[in-house]
């Protein structure tokens, strides 16, 4: 492996906290060209504040085994991901950014020859900080500098709106949910393995072979794996199971009855006519849901709800659902703990007489079309 790669790979594999040091390079670009930045713009801020906002206490208890590599300073990454989403850039872009855009380089103290990191220690740190008892630390400390620079002062209006993302897993049928979590039961509970089944073959990742136009054969089908998955439950009742044990038969459970019906004679089953509103869509991401944009158009994934400032452009609240969530009650959520007196802006998706009414009780204004 070439020298260049081998580094770039060696800084994935971090577990010592990395420090900056408070000496400045011979090519410092606060130095040479910090002056170009004006202190009023986010990045002369982070410039001046940067060390003072995100200091490595903060996130000490992300490499708590003290050995490995150093990681890249927190007061660094930090601003990274702050710019990264102030400028709504890839992780590739934001270090081409930090690489050759000086005023990145100056807001994260960098020399003006410095190469910045590999795109994959931002997914490091992400990592770190989702499994953290804090995972909105770096913008929780904005939401403070916010509120404490009264930048919102006097500012009366918010926007209210939400966007589909699309989920990249791939949408299962009721067969393939089936077995796909018979599978994963046998698989981390022992004593399932052991169960005696009257299905398919469970240690094969193919689709079991039916003939699908039969509606009979089908309904054979669903019967077996339905039943099978009802005996694995007997079968588990009772066992100690770790958290990751439990949701695999939680959700076992919950593919057996959510797309089924008994059929006509006792012990029978059969695909349920209709979708259930909540439907699980795929067992490879059961949070995902199933939502339609229109009559004709639709999309499997998540929400995500944002507030945002208008005039200024600081979002100052946000969330993430199934896509299938409604818009009004997030929204109320999201509005929680704003001032009252404020215009609150969204389209008629936030315009249920349930939504109008709770932010009126909360004494909030809605400029919204019913």
């Amino acid at each position: 492996m070439k020298g260049s790669r081998f580094r770039a790979g060696c800084k994935i594999l971090v577990g010592m906290q990395g420090q900056s040091d408070p000496d400045r390079e011979l090519l410092d670009a606060a130095a040479l060209v910090g002056h170009l930045v004006p202190a009023d713009t986010v990045y002369g801020f982070l410039a001046g504040h940067r060390v003072r906002l995100f200091p490595d206490e903060m996130f000490a208890d992300l490499f708590s085994s003290g050995r490995g590599r150093p990681s890249v300073p927190a007061d660094v990454i930090a601003t990274v991901l702050v710019l990264q989403a102030l400028e709504g850039l890839s992780d590739r872009d934001a270090l081409r950014a930090l690489v050759t855009d000086l005023r990145w380089k100056v807001a994260a103290g960098l020399a003006l020859d410095d190469e910045g990191f590999h795109p994959t220690v931002l997914t490091l740190w992400r990592n770190k900080l989702r499994a953290s008892e804090h995972p909105e630390r770096v913008f929780d400390v904005i939401r403070e500098v916010v509120a404490e620079t009264g930048v919102l002062a006097g500012k009366t209006r918010r926007a209210l709106d939400s966007t589909l993302l699309d989920d990249a897993v791939a949408t299962q049928d009721t067969v393939t949910q089936l077995m796909s979590m018979i599978r994963r039961v046998r698989k981390a509970i022992p004593a399932a393995a052991a169960a005696a089944l009257g299905g398919d073959d469970y240690d094969s990742a193919a689709k079991p072979v039916c003939a699908w136009n039969d509606p009979d054969a089908r309904n054979d089908l669903v019967t077996r794996l339905v039943n099978d998955a009802l005996r694995l439950l007997d079968v588990v009742d009772g066992i100690d199971l770790d958290d990751d044990q439990q949701q695999l038969v939680g959700l076992l459970a919950l593919v057996a009855g959510q797309d089924v019906e008994p059929g006509t004679e006792e012990g029978t089953w059969r695909i349920e006519r209709g979708v259930a509103k909540h439907r699980v869509i795929s067992t490879v991401d059961p949070e995902s849901r199933h939502m339609h944009k229109s009559r004709s158009v639709y999309r499997d994934g998540y929400k995500a709800h944002v507030v945002v400032e208008p005039e200024t452009g600081i979002i100052t609240g946000c969330d993430l659902t199934p896509a299938n969530e409604g818009d009004g009650p997030t929204g109320v959520e999201l509005l929680a703990g704003e001032p009252a007196g404020i215009d609150v802006l969204a389209d008629s998706a936030y315009g249920s007489g349930d939504t109008l009414a709770a932010l009126d009780t909360a004494e909030l204004n809605a400029v919204i079309k019913p």
